[in-house]
């Protein structure tokens, strides 16, 4: 049995404790926003917080985050009212999407620590998140934009 907090709410699944993080959400709590890449934590798209922390899901074992704090996409913002979320449609930065749940939640990490990133900031932070379609100009626009309305 783990026990968890998700997205605010006190859970408890009965999984082995070498679960991937990433299947307990998906498979058992349905929440299926954080997206399956690559398996091996190189591409960012199972990205959630742990305690405010962007952790790759998809390597973390469930019995990692016993009694700690996780926010997966849909507990960023239910309305999609995030500064982020927002700024993410205005600079029409999804194109396939798959990997924009991963992207949201790296960038939602740096703007937590660093209200003003620099441009230069914003690369290094994000540079392990990858979109396979390329709107990597994009994102940054987003995230800058957001910085600005936050």
């Amino acid at each position: 049995m783990a026990a968890f907090t998700v997205n605010g709410q006190r859970k408890e699944v009965g999984v082995d404790g070498d679960t991937p993080l990433l299947w307990v959400l998906r498979e058992h709590l349905k929440l299926t926003g954080t997206k399956f890449g690559c398996g091996v934590a190189a591409c960012g798209a199972c990205t959630v917080h742990v305690d405010g922390t962007p952790i790759r899901s998809c390597i973390t074992p469930v019995s990692m985050v016993e009694g700690m704090s996780v926010t997966t996409i849909e507990g960023l913002s239910p309305d999609g009212s995030h500064p982020l979320q927002k700024a993410w449609i205005a600079e029409q930065v999804p194109q396939c999407g798959y990997c924009q749940s991963g992207q949201i939640m790296q960038a939602a990490a740096l703007l937590a620590f660093n209200k003003q990133p620099t441009r230069a900031e914003i690369v290094e932070h994000m540079n392990a998140n990858l979109c396979r379609c390329g709107t990597y100009l994009r994102i940054i626009s987003a995230i800058q934009r957001a910085a600005k309305e936050a």
